[in-house]
């Protein structure tokens, strides 16, 4: 994730016509929504529901936590909770490397009642559900060649879907790779979020991003992979990347 003053990506752009954006924040957990509707009240009911089902759930599986490998499926775990160790089960990784993706997932679904169309974005982990092609841009960390100057399109057919970033340069999440950015797609975003984390600890040099995209096709689910270290790039998958 990127602290509050690296969360500058939040504020390029303001909301065009029909849209809103705003801010919700508890504890750790930070996003930045766009709907059609001001639902800021009803995103913060989220956002507390997934608070809870994961402090509660912590409380008494403290490994759920620390564990940086898979835990077993918990069938009497709650919703967000099972989803999460199902993504971490099949990314090969530990259940909170998936909490980014999943609570804007959860989020977002959350708000599709009031809104035909719901961007939520957690620490640069999205989940979009949008009824129109759409941009996104790539921030690999401001010495990166590719910031600023490359993109990821989505067309309509391929919402909702969940787009995340690992980076080992970049912000103050756990990866033991150096990749400045491993960007995963998904229709999940809590496995982009796991996915991205498992690829990005295996990229430590331009020399690993071929391991990296062998393995992708192996994880179920994954639309497509972007990895961009120092001045290499490696895709793989259904993605279209522009430059900008």
């Amino acid at each position: 994730m990127y602290t509050e003053t690296h969360r500058f990506y939040r504020y390029q752009h303001k909301a065009p016509k029909g849209w809103e954006s705003f801010q919700v924040k508890y504890r750790e957990t930070d996003l930045w929504v766009r709907a059609r509707l001001n639902l800021e009240r009803e995103a913060m009911q989220a956002v507390l529901s997934c608070r809870l089902q994961l402090e509660q759930y912590i409380a008494s599986h403290e490994d759920f936590l620390r564990s940086l490998a898979p835990l077993p499926d918990d069938p009497l775990a709650p919703s967000l909770v099972r989803r999460m160790l199902k993504a971490a089960i099949t990314a090969g990784v530990g259940p909170m490397a998936s909490v980014a993706g999943a609570i804007a997932q959860a989020v977002g679904v959350s708000l599709e009642p009031f809104s035909d169309s719901v961007i939520v974005e957690n620490g640069g982990d999205c989940y979009l559900h949008l009824q129109q092609e759409t941009i996104v841009g790539i921030f690999a960390g401001p010495d990166s060649p590719f910031t600023g100057k490359i993109a990821v399109k989505l067309r309509p057919e391929r919402f909702p879907i969940g787009i995340c970033t690992s980076s080992g340069t970049v912000g103050h999440s756990l990866s033991f790779g150096k990749a400045d950015a491993v960007t995963i797609i998904s229709s999940d975003a809590a496995l982009a979020d796991a996915a991205a984390t498992r690829l990005g600890n295996m990229v430590k040099t331009r020399a690993d991003i071929d391991k990296a995209l062998e393995l992708a096709p192996r994880i179920p689910s994954i639309e497509a992979v972007l990895i961009l270290i120092k001045d290499k790039i490696g895709i793989w998958g259904n993605i279209e990347v522009l430059p900008i």
